[in-house]
């Protein structure tokens, strides 16, 4: 299964102050909005995205169709099929794209920890 960028989603409280911290680790806003409570950050190839007040836990995030530059795959995964290889593998995702559309959706499951991982297609 090609799944795309790979990057963690951390749930934040202050967005600015983390911001300020991943700077010092040497992270540089690589995209997102800061006045809207998200940001991407990106140091060489490592990506995290930060997320004030949009969801409770940090995930896992996969983006097919994008490399880690946000740059458009010449071949991926589409979200549809990587969900249908789930569920056939018996993992049940708690949010579903819907299989008769096409383009940007995504899906979610749970890992046996309790971890959360996003596979959100933007394209």
């Amino acid at each position: 299964m090609k799944l795309g960028a790979f990057s963690i989603s951390l749930a934040v409280k202050d967005i600015a102050a983390s911001r300020a911290f991943y700077e010092k680790l040497g992270f540089t806003v690589f995209g997102g909005n800061q006045d809207q409570r998200w940001l991407i950050m990106k140091n060489e190839t490592t990506l995290i995205g930060l997320f004030q007040g949009m969801f409770e836990k940090n995930m896992l995030t996969f983006n097919p169709g994008w490399d880690a530059d946000a740059k458009a795959l010449a071949s991926f995964d589409d979200v549809r099929e990587i969900q249908k290889r789930l569920k056939a593998s018996d993992v049940a995702p708690f949010a579903e794209a819907d299989e008769t559309t096409q383009g940007p959706a995504h899906i979610m499951v749970v890992d046996p920890d309790g971890n959360q991982i996003l596979i959100d297609q933007h394209r």
